[in-house]
Formats: C-alpha cells, structure tokens, sequence
C-alpha cells in the first residue's frame, strides 16, 4: 500500500457537506467528496462513472492553518423573472492542509500522474476555488495514513510565514482520518457514490480525530495565550 500527498491550500476553499439550495456551508477540513471529486477531475472520469475504486481509498487530512471562514452572498435572476434567488456561501479563506490518500501501489500511482496531468481542471471544492500548483506532495511507502501526516518529513508543516509568526512557539495540527474496524468516531456523509447530476447519491463514513500533531514553531510567539491558540484549533 502505498499513501499519496496533497498540499490543499489557496485563497479560497469549499469543502460541503449537505449542502442544498441557498446555504452552501463548508467543513473546517476537506471532504472525503471533495478529495475524491478532485482525483476523478484529474482522470477525467465522467460523473456517471462509478467510484467504487476510489471510494474504497482511505483519507486523512491534518489542518497546518485553519484559516478563517468567509461568507459570500449571491444574487441571481433570471432575464424574464421578477424575482432574484439568493445564496449565502461560506468558504476558507488562507487555509492550508495536508491530505493522505492510501490505496493500492497501482492506483495511488495513476492518481498522482493524472494530477500532474489533468484532464478536466482541479478545483478545491468550488470552481471559484483552483487548485494550487504544488498541489501533488509526492508518494510515501507507508500504507498508514495517520503515521503519514505525523512525520513530519514526509509532510513538512504547510503554514506561511506570516502565520508561524503569530502563532505560538508548539501549534497542534488536528487531524481526521477514516476509522478503522471497531473504532467510535463521527458519521459524516461525503463517501460519494455517484457524482451523476440527475441523482448524486453519498454514503457515510466514520471519522476519528486523533491526538494532534505538535510541531515546534521556532518563528512563534514565545508566550502565547493557551486560549486563544485552543480558539485557533476549535
């Protein structure tokens, strides 16, 4: 098994989760949907295609910076309406993660060659939201995820500048990974079985958030308030 790297960071990112008509919210971490939808782009796989081989992969994302939530409202009319449709859409602006997809050697490395090599354009969970270019963060031969996002030389912290100097002198990464057989976790709704637009359809999957990952931030603040970095992370 092998585990490959995505650097997910930008401006903007939308990672919904059941969102519908005018309230399109975001998670603080990227969707299990989102990802995958990301990979089938990269394939050009068509939206009626089945997913099954990339809905069996396992994902865990860890948050190097949080970023902020931003809200965008929309109007919209059509030419001969007499009335507007409104929406309210939530992204994150400035955030920055590192996904670990782990899957069979073959398929994890078609993936990262069919990201180098796009066949439809990459979006982070919106069109508004591109991809960014050092988007693919090589292969590791380590079929454990969670073990992935924790070495730290595999996956280096993925903050800027201006963001590790107002950060304390230790940050905790969160993380959430797919569970294993037997684990207790949070049910989401992102495993997607058929990206059709007629009749988009998801399953559930168990979610675990581990320990995070301290990383020691010699550019930090070196008394920072506990509970504003604990605010950060929430």
């Amino acid at each position: 098994m092998k585990t490959l790297v995505l650097n997910l960071s930008g401006p903007l990112q939308s990672w919904g989760v059941g969102s519908r008509f005018s309230r399109r919210s975001t998670q603080t971490e990227p969707s299990k949907s989102g990802v995958l939808g990301l990979l089938a782009a990269a394939q050009g796989r068509p939206r009626e295609a089945s997913l099954d081989d990339l809905a069996a992969l396992s994902l865990a994302v860890r948050v190097d910076m949080p970023g902020e939530l931003v809200e965008d409202f929309h109007t919209a009319r059509a030419p001969r309406s007499q009335s507007s449709n409104l929406s309210w859409r939530h992204y994150r602006s400035d955030a920055a993660y590192v996904a670990a997809v782990t899957g069979n050697d073959e398929l994890v490395v078609g993936l990262s060659d069919a990201l180098r090599e796009p066949k439809f354009p990459l979006y982070m969970g919106r069109r508004s939201c591109p991809a960014p270019l050092n988007l693919v963060g090589g292969i590791v031969d380590n079929g454990n995820a969670e073990e992935v996002l924790r070495d730290l030389s595999a996956t280096p912290w993925q903050a800027s500048s201006q963001y590790r100097k107002n950060a304390p002198t230790e940050v905790r990464l969160p993380i959430a990974r797919d569970a294993r057989p037997g684990e207790i976790g949070e049910s989401i709704y992102d495993v997607p079985v058929s990206f059709d637009p007629r009749h988009r359809k998801y399953d559930a999957r168990i979610v675990v958030r581990p320990e995070p990952v301290l990383v020691r931030n010699d550019e930090g603040v070196k008394y920072a308030d506990p509970f504003f970095q604990t605010v950060q992370e929430a």
